[in-house]
């Protein structure tokens, strides 16, 4: 770390956004050191895309790794903004010249039916623990909560992150009624192949191993869900295209890999029993532009061994930063300007409050239809190496935004820089870091990582 710099910025979250900000800032001379929640930086690269783009998230790593090793910037593992270290101290008496919120959107959106989450694992389990286990639960030093994924669970939701979940389950299902057959496979091949497929090689119909398969519901129309984005200004023909798109995207998936769907329904309360929640009060919904009202007369019960809330994700609730409603209060959405301070920053998914790393971490760029396509494996290249690009995009131009401004306040002495930096080894060894990142994230790798 040099005593020489004039300006020293604290980045928190070193996954895509984070680290493209501080490779960024670090280019034009200003001193940054990342301040990570977990072990890794890999944020939802690691956690939150499915394990069975192993490639993908090897290349991943190796992007990011590749800018937390860029001169200039420094590494804090193990941190946590809000319990480890506190925001307002980090603010106010640490003396950085500025701070950059890219810690993401961790937090399941809840599922809107007053006392729901009153039955977190007991009847209902939300996407990002549910994609965290199913991405570590086969490690031996793996400790979390442990899930089942049941024939027939019913999954909330509509976007991408949704179409894993039933992926999830379905994946589950085959490869167990598969092996009660007899049959051995994997996530791998079942994947990638798609259930049908699988079946076909080992002469079974898939209606023989007695899977009924999970259901997923989503309030709005089957053209309506978020699997495509039209261009900015779209013509009614641009428009048009685009739900033949989704629609097509969804087919293909259902035929690859068995489940069910239902549009046009929402949610209105819960089933309870024995203090388990057992399924949702549903109502069938009229759909005019992005609003789904309930439609009187077509309420009905949904029964279901688990559910699965998959509505999206917002930012983690942190004391001392301010908040409007879900999301932290930014004075410019764009920009990622925090309305608290002039010198704190967002950029990715704590700024959208979208947690879907397909499309929430571009902002307001859009993820190119045919890296949709391909990541949900119905494209014909098949290849999503670049679908982070618009992301780092992204990322790039708000850190361009928090460049110009701290190269406009009054410089770090050499006093404040060896102030901070004493800070900084001091959390760098309360989190066991002896500065070589190679090392630390060889140690913090389990050797079964999937």
């Amino acid at each position: 770390m040099s005593k020489q710099a004039t300006h020293y910025v604290a980045v928190i979250g070193g996954a895509v956004a984070g680290s493209v900000a501080a490779e960024i800032l670090a280019e034009h001379g200003i001193q940054v050191v990342i301040i990570e929640q977990n072990k890794k930086p890999y944020g939802k690269i690691e956690d939150g895309l499915p394990r069975w783009h192993r490639e993908q998230r090897k290349q991943e790593y190796a992007r990011i790794d590749a800018r937390l090793k860029k001169p200039g910037v420094t590494f804090i593992p193990s941190t946590r903004l809000g319990s480890d270290l506190d925001f307002k101290e980090l603010i106010d008496q640490w003396g950085f010249s500025a701070v950059v919120l890219a810690n993401g959107a961790w937090r399941d959106r809840n599922v809107g039916v007053e006392g729901a989450d009153e039955y977190i694992d007991k009847g209902l389990i939300y996407q990002n623990p549910f994609i965290y286990w199913y991405n570590h639960k086969n490690e031996k030093s793996y400790s979390g909560p442990r899930y089942e994924a049941p024939d027939e669970t019913l999954v909330l939701g509509g976007g991408l992150a949704s179409i894993d979940v039933v992926k999830i389950l379905q994946l589950e299902t085959y490869e167990r009624a598969l092996r009660a057959k007899g049959v051995e496979t994997d996530m791998h091949e079942l994947e990638k192949k798609g259930i049908p497929a699988i079946c076909k090689n080992h002469n079974i119909e898939p209606q023989e191993l007695g899977v009924k398969g999970c259901l997923l519901i989503y309030r709005r129309r089957m053209q309506d869900m978020p699997l495509a984005q039209p261009p900015d200004n779209a013509t009614p023909e641009q428009l048009a295209r685009t739900e033949g798109i989704r629609q097509k995207l969804l087919s293909v998936q259902q035929k690859k890999y068995l489940f069910r769907f239902q549009d046009r329904r929402l949610t209105g309360g819960l089933i309870v029993e024995n203090g388990r929640l057992v399924g949702l009060k549903l109502s069938e919904t009229h759909v005019e532009g992005r609003k789904a009202t309930p439609i009187p007369g077509t309420e009905h019960e949904l029964r279901s061994p688990l559910i699965i809330s998959s509505i999206g994700s917002v930012p983690e609730i942190i004391p001392g930063i301010a908040m409007k409603g879900e999301y932290y209060t930014f004075k410019d959405w764009d920009l990622g300007y925090y309305a608290g301070s002039d010198r704190v920053f967002g950029v990715g998914n704590v700024v959208t409050g979208q947690g879907n790393i397909r499309a929430s971490l571009v902002h307001s760029q859009k993820v190119a239809n045919h890296l949709i396509e391909n990541y949900m494996g119905v494209g014909e290249s098949g290849d999503i190496s670049g679908f982070t690009a618009p992301a780092e995009g992204r990322a790039a131009a708000q850190a361009e935004q928090v460049k110009e401004r701290i190269q406009s306040v009054t410089p770090l002495s050499e006093a404040q820089v060896k102030a901070l930096e004493q800070r900084i080894s001091a959390a760098q060894k309360k989190a066991g870091y002896g500065g070589d990142y190679d090392a630390w994230i060889a140690k913090v790798t389990p050797p079964d990582l999937e």
